[in-house]
């Protein structure tokens, strides 16, 4: 792992200890069961690419480690709810409060305010995460295989399954690809962003592409920024996006989402 990433671990782990001396893990578990029906995030995907449509996660984030603040205007169930009269397919908030000023409350309010299925953004490290992750209402979670060896995926995938959420495995590399494929989840994401540099390239997702089999969705994250970015991706038979700083730059987020995927 990167110093950065090495850093982002630790504190999680403090925040999992913090979070199990408020509640303990069966609490947690017991308040992530009861909630029922989950919004079905692979299949809102799928729809709008059988649809011929691109499929956006579009992504709700105040601030990164590597930008710094991104929107001083930020209210989270306004941007989702522009994100949804846009053609949004799904939404992704940043819950992660040290690194990129996000948080739990962001996700709640952002799905309480339109139907469209939610992924928890965050680095998840521990079972509780995800519990507390259904437990907010997200319906789906992001693993990252630069911060988890292969039983630490696996078990957290488990957990999710356990509860009806998606799972969104990311990766930047061919080896972290390869270990991805062992999951039972068909949604892949190839962060073309360097976690290690920050430096990105598009061409990451390109390279990767002919390796990610037939039956995964693959969606590309990081640097989709313009029309053009659109259009080489999907030439490429890409149809599925992650994006957040393009949209939260803009004036108005879902306007800016509809220009970009017109």
């Amino acid at each position: 792992m990167s110093d950065i990433l090495n850093k982002i671990v630790a504190v999680k782990r403090e925040e999992v200890a913090a979070g199990l001396a408020k509640k303990s893990l069966a609490a947690m578990r017991a308040d992530a069961e009861s909630r029922v029906l989950t919004r079905d995030f692979e299949g809102a995907m799928r729809t709008k690419i059988a649809a011929g449509h691109a499929a956006v996660i579009a992504e709700i984030k105040k601030a990164s480690p590597s930008k710094g603040v991104l929107r001083a205007d930020f209210i989270p169930a306004d941007i989702a709810q522009s994100y949804a009269e846009h053609g949004a397919a799904c939404l992704s908030v940043l819950t992660d409060k040290q690194f990129f000023q996000g948080g739990i409350d962001y996700l709640k309010q952002a799905r309480a305010s339109c139907d469209l299925p939610v992924l928890r953004k965050d680095f998840m490290i521990d079972p509780y995460q995800v519990y507390e992750a259904r437990a907010i209402g997200a319906d789906a979670i992001l693993l990252i295989a630069a911060c988890l060896n292969d039983a630490q995926m696996a078990d957290l995938e488990a957990v999710a399954r356990s509860l009806d959420m998606a799972v969104l495995v990311e990766v930047h590399d061919r080896a972290e690809l390869d270990r991805a494929l062992k999951l039972q989840t068909r949604l892949v994401g190839i962060n073309n962003r360097n976690l290690r540099t920050f430096e990105v390239s598009l061409q990451t997702t390109l390279d990767m592409l002919p390796d990610v089999p037939a039956d995964r969705l693959l969606v590309t994250e990081s640097g989709i920024l313009s029309a053009e970015d659109v259009k080489r991706m999907r030439n490429a038979h890409v149809h599925a996006f992650l994006v957040g700083e393009a949209f939260m730059r803009a004036p108005e987020p879902g306007e800016a989402l509809a220009k970009i995927f017109a």
